[in-house]
């Protein structure tokens, strides 16, 4: 009898054992955040990465290691790495991307930065699984290890497969260690990426204690001034909180008909700006009277009272700097408008308050001969280069109010007389829609905000053709029998401007002008803030 229940006290242990381990592995397998991943050899990469919202399953359960990646969710997972915003831009050429897709915000943000493209002008196959090679050149995009080396020999044993366009990046991501081969040396370079084989890519990225830290890093600060037009001081503050506007230029001096300086100065918004800790330079501007400007800046007296009394504004309202947008002075003033910047850049600068100067491209017009760009640039803490009006409102021929080549050209002379960290690019939040004849040329043309110019690509359903070369979208449409034209300004082109001046280690930038922007633009400015100013050494 006592052998029995020995026996049966042995049994019941061990059933109790087993069930209680199988408890245990329930109880393990629970704690993971999908249930098909315990057996994936990219499990704790996938874990990782899902804590750190980089990685999301395809259902709430799973993640479905084994499966292919697709364009759309492996352009996602490179956004949240890169820390970057969905950008909800109502430009797109994309006809198989829907606005109200999960992924329309990571694929417009990752397409106006430069890291993905369509797979053709209009298609962008968000559900076509990543090759392998696809995915060695988007992820050499992000970290910007590219190059254009097409013989690069990347020493897979599979190496004359692999499409000549991705062997510089396969190269560099294979000795970086992020893309690795097979067990037999094999890239594979046209298979999908699988969903765990792209964990363990981009934890890869993050064992990199330097880029790891670049990318937990705040985005490095470079002027960013708003100018203030047509709202009030509660609408401007309004629309600064959602920007990445640092500096605000409230026009608030204006040089009169009569000669005299009138104030519009607001203290309030003074007291908001330190605040919320920001700059205020002050606008002080001629309303393009070209008679009144000469008479004051010809005569020494006047123009001594004129930078006194810009110099007692500047303490009594304690602002930080001034700006000055003198426009239409004629070429004769040349010299006048020099000793007036002169001697106001020395009274300034002995009062601790930053003195910029607006100016126009120079495109060997009588328009900005007035400017001496040398020696304006010597005396002036910054220029700010108006990168707009390629082509203006009276403009006998219709095209883009700012092109990224109108504007490259405008940079790169201008850094010739004046030092590169002192230059400031305006871009323009505002456009022009072009009502031409039959036979091309100008009817008419209309000005239009950025929100303006978006309300008529929807109402008449418009779909862009980005031009590369002009660095923007264009469109045309038909109104009352009428062809109109519009070279579009978004996010994307917007960003490509803001590229030029990061690459030519310019100052920063100012908007012309706050409220001319649509919504969209601030999250697209801010993704430009993050990944230009990425360096992974």
């Amino acid at each position: 009898m006592k052998h029995i229940f020995n026996r049966f006290a042995v049994t019941a242990f061990v059933l109790l054992s087993m069930f209680s381990a199988s408890v245990h592995t329930v109880a393990a397998q629970s704690q993971l955040p999908f249930d098909d991943i315990a057996s994936s050899y990219a499990k704790q990469e996938i874990i990782d990465l899902y804590d750190k919202k980089i990685l999301t399953g395809t259902s709430g359960r799973s993640f479905s290691p084994a499966a292919p990646m697709t364009r759309a969710e492996f352009v996602t997972v490179l956004d949240r790495l890169l820390g970057l915003e969905q950008v909800a831009s109502p430009i797109t050429p994309f006809t198989d991307v829907a606005k109200k897709a999960w992924y329309y915000g990571w694929i417009q943000a990752a397409v106006q930065l430069g890291i993905a493209d369509g797979v053709s002008a209009s298609l962008f196959a968000p559900a076509k699984p990543v090759s392998r090679q696809e995915a060695a050149v988007l992820l050499s995009r992000i970290l910007k290890k590219q190059n254009n080396d097409t013989d690069e020999i990347t020493s897979f044993a599979d190496d004359a497969r692999i499409a000549a366009w991705a062997r510089p990046s396969a190269a560099a991501m294979r000795s970086l260690g992020l893309l690795k081969g097979d067990s037999n040396g094999f890239f594979r370079p046209e298979d999908p990426i699988t969903r765990q084989e792209t964990a363990v890519m981009i934890h890869r990225v993050l064992q990199n204690v330097k880029w790891a830290a670049e990318l937990a890093s705040k985005p490095k600060e470079s002027i960013k001034l708003g100018w203030q037009y047509a709202q009030t001081t509660q609408q401007y503050e309004n629309n600064i909180l959602q920007s990445n506007v640092n500096t605000l230029s409230p026009r608030w001096f204006f040089i009169e008909a009569s000669g005299e300086l009138s104030d519009h100065a607001d203290p309030s918004l003074t007291a908001w700006a330190k605040k919320h800790n920001k700059k205020v330079w002050a606008l002080v501007g001629n309303r393009s009277n070209r008679e009144m400007t000469h008479q004051l800046l010809s005569k020494s007296a006047s123009r001594s009272a004129l930078v006194s009394k810009l110099a007692a504004y500047a303490k009594k309202y304690g602002i930080d700097g001034l700006n000055i947008d003198f426009e239409n002075v004629a070429p004769q003033d040349r010299a006048a408008l020099t000793a007036f910047a002169t001697e106001l850049a020395k009274k300034l600068k002995a009062m601790n308050v930053t003195l910029s100067i607006d100016v126009s491209p120079d495109r060997g017009t009588d328009w900005t001969d007035a400017f001496d760009y040398a020696e304006l640039g010597a005396q002036a803490d910054y220029i700010v280069l108006m990168g707009y009006d390629e082509h203006w409102g009276g403009s006998p021929v219709a095209g883009p109010n700012a092109s990224l080549g109108f504007d490259e050209a405008a940079v790169n002379k201008l850094v010739k007389t004046v030092p590169r960290e002192k230059v400031i690019l305006a871009l323009p939040f505002y456009n022009r829609d072009w009502d031409l004849k039959k036979d091309g040329s100008v009817e008419a043309s209309e000005f239009i905000t950025l929100g303006q110019q978006n309300a008529i690509m929807g109402k008449y359903a418009i779909k862009p053709k980005w031009d590369a070369k002009l660095g923007q979208y264009t469109a045309a449409y038909i109104k009352n029998g009428v062809k109109h034209q519009i070279w579009v300004e978004d996010g994307r082109s917007l960003t490509a401007k803001y590229k030029l001046a990061a690459e030519a280690k310019l100052a920063g930038l100012a908007y012309w002008y706050i409220g001319g922007e649509s919504p969209d633009i601030w999250a697209s400015m801010r993704n430009a803030d993050r990944f230009l100013g990425y360096r992974f050494l």
